[in-house]
């Protein structure tokens, strides 16, 4: 297919010098951006004409979620992924200079964590020699090779991930991962690849026109899946719209001691303080904290090891909410000290961090007075007060252990290890407290159920976090003295064990948890509800003049 005959559908993000070189069809609409391009890459889009750094993508839009496969295939690799190629100076499958790409989801409206996504496509036997010349780096190479075989395994074979894990407990005895020897990862690779023949009933796919047509396959079928389902029943979604998929030149976080991967937000989803909340993982990937299966940091390491970056984070920042008009949760990469940017959208918050955040921007002149009172009329001004921990003096509550407060309130009920248990105990009127060892997404339905969620790994910038502050449960993750123990139904804090039913109490302002229930007290924030009463009363006027 000629590039003059653009594909309905498919879309290049790229600086403007690039995009002047494509036919017009290539560049997004202005009119219906993120219904045909899916919020995340529309965001993309717009942030690259900003001036961020974007790396290019190709987007297959919106309208293919609901089609075959033989329409995007043609799409993708007739006319998409050629641009994508020249752009890069990349090719899929180049054994000297192979390009490797991400495969994510994005749909019209936010969905954090409810679809799929694959990184690394393209490597293979065959370009891990180009890749090793490219970048000199033999240690990214073979830990981004094995991360590629884990998590194609995952989505596009259906692997239970455990099985990864569980080999790489095995070779790295207690080691850190960003510890082991680039042939420690080429030894990890090959046993993934046995792994990955042994759990699919065939090898993993050297062809890499294979990898992304299946990745691409696999990411628009998640829109179905059952937790993007259930997600979308609940907040009211229409199931018609679609994901889109977004396929983008790979940037490394996993390739020094000056590269790593972070998530945040412009400002504090849990009060509204005005400043960067940003956790980041040094030599990692997206997904390590993304997926709640890993631990982070907050920004305090990057400032100190990268101040650079950290300025250049904290002013890019400020020019996200000047181009979206509203508090971000932005993903992005640091790759041999260089910042990119690789998602931008509204940020999930807690309701006294939207009264808050709606009158500094109207402040700040970053909205009019309008609009804050549009994002602050449906708030109850009880939901502006702060719940925390009430003991009667000389009365210490048993503290069982800490964790990273993630989304705040004080929360109590039985522990129920599973989300079958969760049910059972919420149909009967118990109130519960789901606790697990990772922050993930899957247990969205239980975690409707209970009261809130304990956990033994996590980000509190997880997606499982970010949908806990959405729902308004409590939520502390990254427990360390924390241990499941399944077979006991129980769990150990420390010496303490404290099985399946007992009550425990999570305080997430401070991340501690303790054992039985607790007393709360309320303390409103008048200040706060003040100033949301003066705004609703100045529109309550000019509606009644109206």
């Amino acid at each position: 297919m000629s590039v003059r005959h653009w594909p309905e559908a498919c879309y290049l993000i790229a600086g403007r010098d690039d995009l002047e070189s494509l036919p017009r069809k290539a560049h997004p609409p202005q009119s219906e951006g993120a219904l045909q391009l899916g919020n995340k890459a529309w965001n993309l889009w717009r942030m690259a004409q900003a001036g961020l750094r974007v790396p290019p993508a190709l987007v297959l839009g919106t309208r293919y979620a609901h089609r075959p496969a033989s329409d995007w295939d043609e799409a993708l690799f007739s006319a998409g992924l050629p641009e994508l190629e020249r752009i890069t100076g990349r090719r899929l499958g180049d054994a000297r200079r192979p390009l490797l790409v991400s495969v994510r989801s994005g749909a019209p409206v936010s969905m954090p964590g409810m679809m799929e996504t694959v990184l690394d496509v393209g490597l293979c036997d065959e370009t891990v020699p180009g890749m090793l010349r490219l970048t000199g780096n033999p240690r990214l190479v073979w830990d981004s090779y094995r991360r590629l075989v884990a998590g194609y395994g995952e989505v596009v074979a259906g692997i239970d991930p455990g099985v990864f894990e569980a080999t790489l407990a095995e070779l790295a005895q207690g080691q850190e991962e960003q510890t082991l020897a680039f042939d420690a990862l080429r030894a990890l690779t090959r046993r993934y690849l046995e792994c990955y023949r042994e759990q699919a009933g065939e090898p993993f796919p050297q062809s890499v026109r294979v990898q992304l047509r299946e990745s691409v396959r696999a990411v628009f079928a998640s829109w179905s899946a059952p937790k993007a389902v259930d997600y979308r029943r609940h907040q009211g979604i229409d199931d018609a719209l679609g994901t889109a998929v977004t396929i983008q030149q790979m940037v490394f976080g996993n390739a020094d001691r000056r590269s790593g991967a972070g998530v945040g937000f412009t400002r504090d989803p849990t009060d509204g303080t005005p400043r960067p909340w940003v956790d980041f993982l040094f030599e990692a990937q997206g997904e390590d904290v993304v997926s709640g299966r890993r631990s982070a940091v907050g920004h305090e390491r990057l400032a100190a090891r990268l101040p650079q970056v950290w300025a250049e984070l904290g002013e890019g920042a400020a020019r996200l909410e000047r181009l979206f008009a509203d508090m971000q949760d932005f993903e992005f990469t640091v790759e041999e000290g260089t910042l990119f940017w690789l998602q931008a959208r509204a940020g999930k918050r807690t309701p006294r961090a939207a009264a808050r955040i709606a009158l500094d921007l109207l402040t700040e002149g970053v909205i009019d007075a309008r609009t804050a009172w549009e994002r602050t009329r449906d708030l109850a001004l009880e939901e502006l007060a702060t719940v925390c921990l009430a003991t009667a003096e000389g009365e210490a509550p048993q503290r069982l252990g800490s964790g990273i407060p993630a989304s705040p309130g004080i929360a109590g009920g039985e522990l129920a290890l599973d989300a079958e248990r969760v049910a059972q105990r919420a149909a009967q009127g118990a109130k519960v407290i789901l606790v697990r060892q990772d922050a993930e997404t899957a247990d969205v339905a239980a975690l409707r159920q209970a009261e809130g969620l304990l956990t033994r790994r996590g980000a509190r910038t997880s997606h499982a976090a970010v949908v806990a502050r959405q729902m308004g449960k409590v939520c502390v993750l990254g427990c360390e003295t924390l241990t499941i123990l399944p077979e006991q139904r129980a769990v150990r804090f420390g010496e303490r064990v404290v099985a399946e039913g007992e009550t425990i109490t999570l305080d997430g302002n401070e991340g501690g948890v303790y054992a039985g229930l607790v007393r709360t007290q309320t303390v409103p924030d008048a200040a706060l509800q003040a100033q949301i009463m003066a705004l609703r009363a100045r529109f309550a006027a000019e509606c009644a003049d109206a």
